[in-house]
This record gives structure tokens, C-alpha cells and sequence, in this order.
């Protein structure tokens, strides 16, 4: 594919250095205060009766879990109070705690990094969920752990997202590579991956389209995409789909998409503090069998962290 012109870029500065991660339990004020009437409901009874079970069902639906997950997390909980002869609310509790960190068991979240070549993290999803912003803070975190990082602005369709792509580069000490508006988004990833190899960088984060304003097939476009990235000297060892915590349920339908079409391999969920529904984080997992690999828990640099499940799980109910 034949390089498409580069438009020249901020020289490259050193990257910001980022401020100590939030804890989950101080961004997830609005989660836990949504369940905590219906908890404070459970330990309110001596026992454990019918209403305990409809309050725990209408407090994980609330909180945007969704029904088939929230039926299967009960229909564990029950079978599990029955075999272990769990009695009081407290416990009952306790347990459905246990049963949501087992569910978001995984033996490794981790970005994949591999030596010996350009590694291509491509990140995909719909326009608005926060991509661009979230390229810019994983930038700055990889930079800030000795990688040598290029940006590729691919969302070509989009002129404010080259130009805050740019603002970011210059704030990771970053190259950053851009094509003409309306370009083709495969030449910018090729363009950023040679000026990669060429100048020893190691990674690689692509920005890509959401919505095309041409009569071409957005999932057939980024699937393009991820071939280009692919072809040596680089490899693509992420794709991380993007979405919206506040659009809850609405946002797996078209996640469903992206993961079917580019083979997603992670989550980054955003503005997870800013929603009530907190439940959605088990969606995801459970709906898309994909690991979330980071969070996003505010607006600054630093509150991008990665998935702690035992500190999400307690943070909505402590």
C-alpha cells in the first residue's frame, strides 16, 4: 500500500508524569448508593425469605447486570445458600459478593506486549465512548513505563479526533501520524507502524473510525485496518473495543459487532463513575466473554486503571 503524506508533527517531548490511581470505592459513589436501599432492605429481615430474593433480582437488574446474568447469579446464590445452609442476610450477602468476584475471575487482564517488533493496539467502537481520550491516557501510561510510543490518527472521517489525537501526542511525547481528512484509514496505520520501525518505537495505538460518512461498510473498513496492521514488521497483539458505561445494555448490541468483526481481545469501559448502573461491568464479561482490561474513573490521565474485580465488587457494596 502506498504511504499516504504525513502531515508534520510536534517534536517529541518527554510524557507528563501521572498522579496516583484513584480507589475504586471513591469513584463509585452512584453504584453503591443505587444498591444500597435494597441492601440495606436484605439486612433488615432476620431471615431469609422471598422478598430477600425479589430485592437482590430487582437491585442487580437496576444496577443494569442484565436479566439472564442476574437469573443465572441468583440461581448460583440459591443453590449455594441451600448446600452451605446459609441462614441469615448477612451471609446471604457475603456470598452473592463471593459469587460476583468469582465471576469475573480471569487469570490475566494485562495488556499483551510482545518484544522484537511494533506491537498495534487498535481501538474500535462507536463515536462518543470516549476513544480518542482513552488512546491518549493509555499512551501516557505506556509511555511512563519506558515504551516508545506512535499514534496513529485512523479516524480519518473525523477531523476533531486527528486533532486531539495531536494534543495528546504532545502531551505523551509521542509521534503522531495523520492522513487527509477523509482519507484512507489503512494508510495512516501503515504509515504509523514504518515510521515506527524506523524510529525504534515499540507501539503503536490506533485511533479508528466509529461511523463512516461514505457508503463503505464501517465493520469492512475496520477489518481492513486490522490487516494492514498486521503485515510485518508489526503485530497486532490488542484490540480494544471501547464503550460507554453510561449507555449500559444499549452499548452490547453494537459491541456484539466489533467483537464478531475484528476480533476484539479486551474491554475499556469509560465513565464507569459516572453512572449508577455499575452492573453493566458484569454484562460485558458475561454477554461478551471478554475480560475488561481497564476502567476509566474519571476525566484526568490518572483515573484510566486497570480492572480490579475484588475492589470493583466491594466498592459497589461497602
Amino acid at each position: 500500500m502506498a504511504p499516504a503524506p504525513a502531515e508534520p508533527e510536534a517534536e517529541a517531548t518527554e510524557p507528563e508524569v501521572l498522579e496516583a490511581p484513584p480507589k475504586f470505592r471513591d469513584r463509585l459513589g452512584k453504584a453503591r448508593s443505587l444498591l444500597a436501599t435494597y441492601v440495606s432492605a436484605v439486612l433488615s429481615r432476620s431471615g431469609i425469605d422471598a422478598e430477600t430474593w425479589d430485592d437482590l433480582e430487582e437491585a442487580l437488574i437496576r444496577a443494569d447486570v442484565g436479566v439472564a446474568t442476574t437469573a443465572a447469579i441468583l440461581d448460583d446464590l440459591r443453590s449455594k445458600a441451600k448446600e452451605e445452609g446459609i441462614t441469615s442476610p448477612d451471609a446471604l450477602l457475603e456470598a452473592l459478593k463471593a459469587d460476583l468476584k468469582g465471576s469475573l475471575a480471569r487469570t490475566d487482564r494485562s495488556l499483551t506486549f510482545e518484544e522484537g517488533a511494533p506491537n498495534v493496539w487498535l481501538f474500535v467502537g462507536v463515536n462518543g465512548v470516549g476513544k480518542t481520550t482513552t488512546i491518549g491516557k493509555v499512551g501516557l501510561r505506556e509511555a511512563s513505563r519506558g515504551h516508545t510510543v506512535v499514534m496513529a490518527a485512523a479516524d480519518t472521517f473525523r477531523a476533531a479526533a486527528a486533532e486531539q489525537l495531536q494534543l495528546w501526542a504532545e502531551r505523551v511525547g509521542a509521534d503522531v501520524v495523520r492522513g487527509a481528512e477523509g482519507g484512507d484509514p489503512g494508510s495512516v496505520v501503515f504509515d504509523a507502524v514504518e515510521r515506527a520501525a524506523a524510529r525504534g518505537a515499540d507501539l503503536v495505538l490506533a485511533d479508528t473510525a466509529g461511523r463512516l460518512h461514505t457508503k463503505v461498510n464501517l465493520m469492512e473498513e475496520l477489518k481492513k485496518v486490522r490487516r494492514v496492521a498486521e503485515r510485518p514488521p508489526a503485530r497486532v497483539t490488542e484490540v480494544l473495543l471501547v464503550l460507554d458505561a453510561t449507555t449500559g445494555q444499549n452499548g452490547l448490541i453494537q459491541a456484539r459487532e466489533f467483537t464478531d468483526a475484528v476480533g476484539v481481545t479486551g474491554v475499556v469501559l469509560t465513565k464507569l463513575d459516572g453512572t449508577a448502573k455499575g452492573g453493566i461491568a458484569l454484562a460485558v464479561e458475561s454477554d461478551l466473554d471478554l475480560p475488561i482490561k481497564l476502567v476509566g474513573l474519571g476525566e484526568s490521565a490518572a483515573d484510566l486503571v486497570d480492572f480490579e474485580p475484588e475492589e470493583f465488587v466491594e466498592a459497589l457494596f461497602a
